[in-house]
């Protein structure tokens, strides 16, 4: 179990459970992207439906014309369906008009109404031999027939949702072979139902295609299957049937890999298909101009050269007739035009496919750059995590532009950048939520020991916090009441009397700290430990903290004022209290110290050592606040600072110069200070020198001068050392360092 903790610990701390989750979710994109539901295939249909907006296909020729059953001839000829013997009359015009073949977007699954055998039983008041004479002519679809026989015709057909007849397995259907790994007729789409073309015609013409187009779910019509399976018969379909029967390709052959079907292969020619066996159609814009009115075909009012060497289709744009499509580039098109469209794709080779393949691109490319953005993501800034997705999102769009313009291939983009959106996402809410339980701690942590506006900084900007240590030049405080001790033996028959007063000094003196932009350490008892320019910066932090030693002694005169009218009402005894700051400046290490179950932003070093020392040695000097050379040095320019002594610590090689603050600025400029500072400088000048007389006339003339009474400590602590040193003389190589005998 420990072991497990540890791992745990490990592994957040290096690697971390936002990135984790963010492998899961890398693998959760993967498989709906293998799942591939509704929404995310219209995503990427939208995508390839841009692109083709974008850069539609560009027409060098126009080898396919479209004979059109539109409004205007169903005005002049009559309504749909026409009479069979009339679209004999337009096979026979397209044909010697140089048609290379027609192919019917139509289907004439039943016999013609108008077949005179047919009228002959209908017709009330025929005579008998009219109606013997009606029978022995031919049938409308018997013309239609050998029209059909005299050109290169290819009947369109459609696949229904239901069985309506038997198949007439006697009819000739179009040969298709498969090569590959895999049965093609597994991806085929299928139809229940097959609804053929009456069997006189049937049996006579060229080819036989399926005109069915499938829309998407959004309407549009994007792919074209080219071979379908159909009331269990694999048929192509119109335009691949008039390419067969164009190029003389006696079989079909259907190419497959393990994913499905990959193209469909005509003599000459290999169409790209998906693993449906539908084509990507290339469209471009709607083109009128492709367009000849079925009235002018019949009437011959045509000019031969629209239609010599073309592919002929025949289909309806009127509106009656409900054949009108939507597609990418185009809101409505008729569909014989997209029938046309896949011819024109073919004949000019400019078809546009979904490889295979197209699936393993998108996986590893949301792979490669998930991983990036997982790896790197957490360690950017703000504005290169912008850049970042900015680039990442290019590169994707990028790539698929390029597979798409250069080499017709659809590749799409929208899943790994979905992906890769959602996993960035994720990182930054994580990191959001992160950042708020941070700020949460931080508040926890400083907002007792800091001012409001210094703790919401961090809170902020917790970057600026290194709770895992770091070394940092600081300025440290200790304080401590003098005889204390002795205080609180009265309070020992009522210990929530001293609590109360251990409140009343320290709330005031951790005030102070916090508004000066300190950091309240620890409390010690009395004692307080605080420390300046950690966690934040703080530029004038040696200032600071004097100016905090100076107010802290302000306090403690008004808590002293207050509590000696309260021992004076209640007629008890009054014991001020005394307080010694030591302050001193140096480097510190600094951070989130302790153990797994509880941790204290603390500070450790040397420079720790001697503030709390020059604290000590308060009460030995006479000066509540002594400070350290460094401290005094930056301070200088702002508060009544004295030369004290040159010591010595235990455990360092190096002696220390420490002074005394003896107020601000304005004592600073004093006479009375300057006398005193002045005789103090010329009594320390002769002790380090050795001149023991001149230091005891300086010691003497400085009790006589005003104020003297502040340095009086000081100089019985000189006085004593001299006369000791006149007896017993320091050794040579003496500096005037004096080694500290009391902490």
């Amino acid at each position: 179990m420990k072991r497990l903790k540890i791992w745990r610990r490990w592994f957040a701390q290096k690697f971390g459970f936002a990135r984790l989750t963010c492998l899961a979710l890398l693998v959760v994109f993967a498989g709906l992207r293998i799942w591939d539901p509704p929404p995310i295939q219209e995503l990427r249909l939208r995508t390839f439906d841009m692109f083709q907006l974008i850069d539609p296909r560009h027409k060098t020729s126009r080898p396919v014309v479209i004979v059109d059953i539109d409004d205007k001839s169903l005005a002049q000829l009559g309504q749909w369906p026409w009479p069979r013997t009339r679209i004999a009359d337009l096979i026979q015009n397209l044909t010697s008009n140089g048609a290379v073949a027609i192919g019917f977007d139509v289907v004439f699954s039943e016999a013609d109404r108008l077949n005179p055998d047919l009228v002959a039983g209908q017709m009330r008041y025929l005579d008998d031999a009219t109606r013997a004479k009606l029978r022995e002519l031919p049938t409308n679809d018997q013309i239609l027939s050998d029209a059909i026989r005299r050109s290169r015709v290819v009947l369109g057909e459609t696949g229904q949702s239901q069985i309506t007849s038997e198949i007439d397995k006697t009819l000739p259907f179009t040969g298709v072979a498969t090569v590959g790994e895999a049965d093609a007729e597994r991806f085929l789409f299928e139809f229940p139902g097959l609804l053929r073309n009456v069997p006189v015609i049937e049996k006579v013409a060229a080819g036989r295609g399926l005109f069915t187009i499938r829309t998407e779910r959004d309407g549009l019509i994007r792919r074209v299957p080219m071979v379908i399976r159909a009331q269990g018969a694999i048929m192509p379909s119109l335009s691949l049937e008039i390419l067969r029967v164009v190029t003389g390709t006696p079989t079909l052959l259907i190419r497959t890999d393990k994913s499905g079907v990959r193209a469909v292969r005509l003599k000459g020619v290999e169409i790209p298909t998906d693993r449906n066996a539908q084509l990507w159609v290339h469209y471009a814009p709607h083109d009128p101009s492709i367009y000849v009115s079925a009235a002018d075909v019949l009437d011959n009012s045509v000019s031969p050269s629209r239609i010599a060497g073309k592919l002929v289709l025949v289909g309806t744009s009127a509106v009656g007739l409900n054949d009108i499509k939507t597609t990418p580039v185009s809101r409505a098109m008729p569909g014989v035009e997209v029938h046309a469209q896949v011819l024109e794709s073919v004949l000019s080779r400019a078809m546009i496919s979904q490889p295979n393949y197209a699936l393993g691109v998108e996986l590893l490319a949301a792979l490669i750059i998930g991983l990036l953005v997982i790896i790197f993501t957490p360690n950017l800034g703000p504005v290169r995590l912008v850049l970042a997705g900015a680039m990442f999102a290019a590169i994707l769009v990028g790539t698929s532009w390029f597979f798409y313009a250069q080499r017709r291939e659809l590749i799409d983009f929208t899943y790994p950048l979905l992906s890769t959106t959602g996993i960035y996402l994720t990182l930054i809410f994580a990191s959001f939520v992160r950042e708020q339980r941070q700020r949460v701690q931080i508040r926890g942590i400083f907002a007792q020991y800091m001012s409001p506006v210094l703790v919401e900084q961090l809170a902020q900007s917790p970057e600026k916090l290194v709770l895992g240590g770091e070394e940092r030049e600081l300025t440290i405080m200790f304080s401590d009441v003098r005889g204390f001790t002795t205080i609180s033996e009265s309070y020992k028959d009522d210990p929530q009397g001293l609590i109360a007063l251990m409140n009343r000094f320290l709330t005031p003196l951790t005030d102070v700290i916090i508004e000066q932009k300190g950091y309240v350490d620890k409390y010690m008892g009395d004692a307080i430990m605080a420390f300046w320019n950690a966690p934040l910066d703080d530029a004038e932090h040696q200032v600071n903290a004097c100016e905090a030693a100076i107010q802290m002694l302000e306090k403690i005169d008004l808590v002293n004022k207050e509590r000696e009218q309260d021992a004076a009402d209640g007629g008890h005894v009054y014991i001020p209290l005394n307080v010694g700051i030591g302050l001193n400046t140096g480097i510190g290490v600094v951070g989130n110290m302790g153990s797994d179950l509880k941790k204290n932003y603390s500070v450790l070093g040397d420079s720790v050592n001697l503030a709390s020392r020059l604290e000590g040695q308060t009460k030995e000097y006479g000066f509540p606040i002594i400070v350290g050379s460094r401290t005094a040095l930056a301070a200088k320019d702002k508060f009544a600072i004295l030369e004290l002594d040159f010591i010595m610590v235990k455990g360092k090689t190096e002696p220390e110069v420490i002074y005394a603050i003896a107020g601000r600025e304005d004592v600073m400029h004093s006479a009375p200070f300057q006398r005193l500072r002045n005789i103090t400088i010329e009594m320390l000048s002769c002790y380090r020198s050795r001149d023991w007389p001149g230091a005891l006339d300086a010691i003497e003339r400085g009790r006589r001068s005003e104020d003297a009474d502040t340095l009086e400590k000081l100089f019985k602590l000189y006085e004593a050392r001299i006369r000791d040193f006149q007896l017993n003389p320091p050794p040579e190589g003496w500096t005037g360092a004096y080694a500290l005998l009391t902490k």
